[in-house]
C-alpha cells in the first residue's frame, strides 16, 4: 500500500446514483404540481421555461451558488410571483420537490459496496447537492454528513474537504475522498491535502471517460464502487472482531 488511509469522503450524485434521471424527474413533478396547484403558473413557465427561470436566479444570486436548496426555493417563489400565483404556495411547491428528490435509484454495485467500505473505514457524505441521506434510508452508513448548502461553499473549495475531516476526525492525509467529477472531486480533494479515488462510470455506450485533467491525478481509480471495496478489502487488515459485551 503507497499510502494509509483511514477514513473516507464519499460524493453522492453521480457516485452513489445517477442525477440525470432525478433531475429530469424533477421538472416533470414541479411541471404537473403548478398544473394542479397553480394553473396561471404553469402555463407561463413550463419545462423549458422554468428551467431557464432556475438559470436567471442562480446568474442573479452568484451569493447562493453552493446552496442548490436555496435557489429552487428562490425560483419557486419567483415563478409564483411573476405568473401572479400565490406566494403560500412556494412551500409545498418547494416540499413536493424535496420529497421526489431524495427518491434516488443506486447504481447496482453501489449499496453493497458502500456497506462493505463503511464496515471498514467510517465515512462522510461530501456533496454539492441537497440530498438528504435519512430520507433516503442511508444515512446509517455515514459518519458525518457535510454539504455545500450547509457548509456554505462547494467542491473544489479545499474549505470543505477539511471541514470532512475535522468532522472525521482523520488528518488530510490519511483521508481519501471518493467522487465522479475531475475537478470537483479530484483536484479539489488533491489541492486540499487528501488522496483521490475518481469513480469513472462507463457511460451508455460502454465506454469510460478518459483522464484529461492536467494537473492532478487520481490516486485511485475505478469504473464502479465495488472496485474500490475489492480494493480496501485486499489492502486493509480485516477489522478485529467486536466482543459481546458481559452487560445488559
Amino acid at each position: 500500500m503507497a499510502f494509509a488511509v483511514r477514513a473516507i469522503t464519499l460524493d453522492l450524485d453521480d457516485t452513489l446514483w445517477p442525477f440525470a434521471p432525478i433531475g429530469a424527474r424533477i421538472e416533470r413533478l414541479l411541471d404537473e404540481w403548478m398544473r394542479r396547484h397553480s394553473p396561471a403558473t404553469a402555463a407561463m413557465f413550463p419545462v423549458a421555461a422554468m428551467r431557464e427561470l432556475r438559470a436567471r436566479v442562480t446568474a442573479e444570486h452568484p451569493a447562493l451558488a453552493h446552496d442548490m436548496s436555496a435557489l429552487r426555493r428562490l425560483t419557486l417563489e419567483a415563478a409564483l410571483r411573476e405568473s401572479g400565483g400565490d406566494l403560500a404556495l412556494a412551500d409545498a411547491a418547494y416540499e413536493a420537490f424535496f420529497a421526489d428528490r431524495n427518491r434516488v435509484e443506486c447504481y447496482p454495485d453501489a449499496i453493497h459496496a458502500l456497506e462493505r467500505i463503511s464496515a471498514r473505514l467510517p465515512v462522510a457524505s461530501l456533496t454539492n447537492g441537497n440530498a438528504d441521506l435519512a430520507r433516503i434510508g442511508l444515512d446509517r452508513h455515514f459518519r458525518a454528513q457535510v454539504s455545500a448548502c450547509t457548509f456554505g461553499a462547494a467542491k473544489p473549495d479545499p474549505a470543505i474537504f477539511l471541514a470532512a475531516c475535522e468532522a472525521l476526525g482523520v488528518p488530510p492525509g490519511e483521508v481519501l475522498h471518493v467522487g465522479d467529477h475531475p475537478e470537483a472531486d479530484v483536484a479539489g480533494a488533491a489541492r486540499a491535502g487528501l488522496r483521490s479515488c475518481w469513480i469513472n462510470r462507463p457511460a451508455a455506450d460502454g465506454r469510460c471517460a478518459e483522464w484529461v485533467h492536467a494537473e492532478v491525478a487520481p490516486d485511485l481509480h475505478f469504473d464502479s464502487l465495488a472496485g474500490l471495496a475489492d480494493w480496501l478489502d485486499a489492502t486493509l487488515a480485516a477489522p478485529a472482531p467486536r466482543t459481546r459485551s458481559s452487560h445488559t
